[in-house]
This record gives structure tokens, C-alpha cells and sequence, in this order.
């Protein structure tokens, strides 16, 4: 088959002189050149701003990959509460009531199965996540009282401790993928463990696991409020 790629030759078209005094580095003058049919630079006048605004997009090296992240796929999620779009941007979102598959060590006394779960808020960034329970069935509003969340391995405020678990989220994660990324890092690790004795429900947290299998819903009642509201995320 005939190859296309055929060599391709490169004219001068235009050239860019940088003027600056003596004695200052930080005072600089931009002239724009062409360049006739010899390729001498010919017809110099000052650099203007749509020009300069079309260097800078030349010299933009960042991959369009990185400039994706958390950029939606489509629409805005419904679940996403909050997004700020950043090299290390941050979102929260929710997920209603369900049944996940948890795992636990062995040293808990708890099978890994399905449990029923309550409604979940979630935040974070590319290195750290929050989680706290919600008793509402809705979606949440900026003055919805949170709860703790009903985990192991959780800070008293909602910060998860991933333990041994390596996080890796891509720089050119897509919103959707940035969120399915950290619910999956964090139903798929195993829960050891109360962090400096907290307690996150009324009651017994492993006690509470070990009844959850005849139940359809999470009770409610167990979850503990933590005087946050969503608001106090936002700040």
C-alpha cells in the first residue's frame, strides 16, 4: 500500500524580536516581523494583543488530557453537590440508600456480604476523602444536618484513613470517573478498625453489622449527629 506521509518543508512566516534595556530584565519590548520571499524579516511593528493571545495558546504545553479533569462527560451529574474545577479541584456529591458489599479484617468477627446502607455525602480531592451519613431520603441542601458516617476507619471529622490502600487518581479523571474512583477505593478496602476511639453510632458499631443482614433498611435512628450542616463543607 502507498504510504501518504509524504516530508512536509517548513517556511519562515513570521518572526518575534524581544527588546528590553541594559540594565532591566523585566521591562520588555515584542515586535513582530515578517519575513519576505529571501526569508529577511521585513515590515517590523509592535506585537498585538491578539497575537500575543495566540502565542500564549502556542506555548501552552499542557496536555489536553490534563486540562480534562474533572471535566463532565456529559451533563452535570445529578449526585454532584458541588465541584471546583482546579489541578487539585475538589467535589462532593451524594449517593442515595443502598446495599453495598463490605469487607472487613478478620480480627472484626464480620462476614463481608451485602449491607443495607443510608445515604452517603461525599468530598474530596485527589488525595483525601469525607463521609458522612444523612437521615433524609432527598437530595441534600446546603442546611441538611449531616451525620457520621456508620464505617470503620474513619477520623471523627469524616476524614477517611485509607490505610495501606494506594490512591491514584488520574490527572485527566473525568468528573464521572473521579467519583467512581473513590467509591470504589473505598468499598473495596477492608474496614479494620475505630480511629482514637470514635464511635460514629449509638450503640455498637461491629454488633450493629452483625445484625444488619436481617434488616432491608439501615436504622436510621443509630446514626450520631455532627453538628455540620453541607454548608460547613463549602468553606
Amino acid at each position: 500500500m502507498e504510504s501518504h506521509n509524504h516530508a512536509r518543508l517548513y517556511h519562515p512566516a513570521a518572526a518575534l524580536v524581544v527588546f528590553k534595556p541594559e540594565d532591566r530584565d523585566n521591562e520588555l519590548y515584542l515586535e513582530y516581523y515578517d519575513m519576505d520571499k529571501d526569508g529577511c524579516p521585513a515590515n517590523p511593528r509592535p506585537v498585538t494583543v491578539q497575537q500575543a493571545q495566540g502565542l500564549a495558546k502556542a506555548l501552552d504545553t499542557r496536555k489536553a488530557s490534563e486540562k480534562a479533569f474533572l471535566k463532565p462527560q456529559g451533563l452535570m451529574p445529578s449526585k454532584v453537590l458541588h465541584l471546583t474545577p482546579a489541578d487539585n479541584g475538589s467535589v462532593i456529591w451524594y449517593s442515595r440508600a443502598q446495599h453495598r458489599k463490605l469487607y472487613f479484617t478478620e480480627s472484626l468477627g464480620i462476614t463481608a456480604q451485602e449491607f443495607p446502607l443510608p445515604a452517603l455525602v461525599w468530598a474530596a480531592d485527589k488525595k483525601r476523602l469525607f463521609v458522612y451519613a444523612l437521615k433524609c431520603k432527598g437530595k441534600p441542601t446546603l442546611t441538611t444536618p449531616l451525620h457520621y458516617a456508620p464505617f470503620f476507619n474513619l477520623y471523627r471529622n469524616g476524614n477517611v484513613c485509607m490505610g495501606t490502600v494506594d490512591v491514584r487518581i488520574s490527572r485527566s479523571s473525568s468528573l464521572e470517573e473521579f467519583i467512581a474512583a473513590w467509591e470504589c477505593y473505598f468499598f473495596e478496602s477492608y474496614f479494620s478498625h475505630l480511629i482514637d476511639g470514635h464511635n460514629p453510632i449509638q450503640g455498637n458499631l461491629i454488633s450493629l453489622y452483625q445484625s444488619l443482614d436481617d434488616c432491608d433498611s439501615f436504622p436510621a435512628g443509630q446514626l450520631l449527629p455532627n453538628n455540620l450542616t453541607l454548608k460547613n463543607l463549602l468553606r
